[in-house]
């Protein structure tokens, strides 16, 4: 069984070391390793068309982790109080959420989007005072691609912080609406510093799958061009050592941010339980 386990691990793992080797390949092609240069990296982050990618990653990826936090820290805290079969039903849908294939979310999504706009656009072209073909038309862009990445991390969130309130002391809010704080005080000052890093840790996995994604992305994001989708377009044309690092660069944010996201949940179950961290 070990050496079944560790011939998984090399086979997971020899291709990334692989990609993070020829990244700093001083040829230029990239499998012919011709010694260690780092002028790749200064070639993507002077490329302007990988750094307008990487800033449509990074303002949908930030924006996403900000509506998935909130918005599934609200509905982790609200079906707490939710029983019954209507509980069996929720949970259903979150894990459901999680677990469908990221191709059938993003042609669900896209055909959705685009219905909802033909008759929203053909509304506005009613509704607007001047000539039909002057009227604001709504399109696939940031917006989708927000909505579209909030909807499936939220469910993350949920699952994240609903963990982080099973575990939570709960005679800490009895004793908050006992020395008549409202519930917004009791929220403040009691519950949210103890969900917090199940919070912050939602935030971050948000932000790096929101970031990482490519099939849903490729599919709602219409004219933009987020930094996966240009990764693909740019191998369609050959596999080059400017891919590789920025492969690398990827990676590096990708397991620093979900290095930070453990960390803090094992902190938080340390100080639950009393263990050295």
């Amino acid at each position: 069984m070990r050496i079944y386990a560790v011939a998984v691990y090399l086979f997971l793992y020899i291709p990334i070391g692989i990609i993070v080797l020829f990244s700093f390949n001083a040829g230029r092609h990239a499998s012919d390793f011709r010694g260690f240069s780092v002028q790749w990296y200064g070639k993507v982050l002077s490329n302007p068309f990988a750094m307008e990618a990487l800033t449509t990653s990074l303002l949908v990826a930030a924006f996403t982790a900000v509506f998935a936090s909130v918005f599934g820290t609200m509905a982790a805290l609200a079906l707490q109080s939710v029983r019954g079969r209507a509980r069996a039903i929720y949970d259903a849908a979150i894990y459901v959420a999680i677990m469908v294939p990221g191709i059938v979310i993003g042609i669900a999504t896209l055909i959705a989007l685009v219905t909802l706009f033909g008759h929203l656009n053909d509304a506005l072209a009613l509704l607007w005072p001047g000539p039909p073909d002057t009227a604001p038309r709504l399109n696939l862009g940031y917006g989708s691609l927000i909505a579209a990445h909030t909807l499936f991390t939220m469910a993350l969130v949920i699952v994240i912080v609903r963990a982080r309130i099973a575990g939570m002391d709960r005679s800490l809010i009895e004793a908050s609406a006992d020395l008549y704080a409202t519930p917004f005080g009791t929220f403040r000052q009691v519950t949210l510093p103890q969900i917090f890093p199940a919070v912050l840790a939602g935030f971050l996995l948000s932000f790096t799958f929101s970031f990482d994604d490519f099939i849903i992305a490729f599919f709602v994001a219409g004219s933009e061009t987020t930094l996966p989708v240009y990764v693909f377009s740019s191998i369609r044309r050959g596999v080059t050592p400017e891919i590789n690092a920025i492969g690398t660069m990827v990676l590096g944010v990708s397991l620093t941010l979900l290095v930070i996201a453990q960390y803090l949940l094992r902190q938080r179950r340390d100080t639950d339980t009393g263990a050295p961290s």
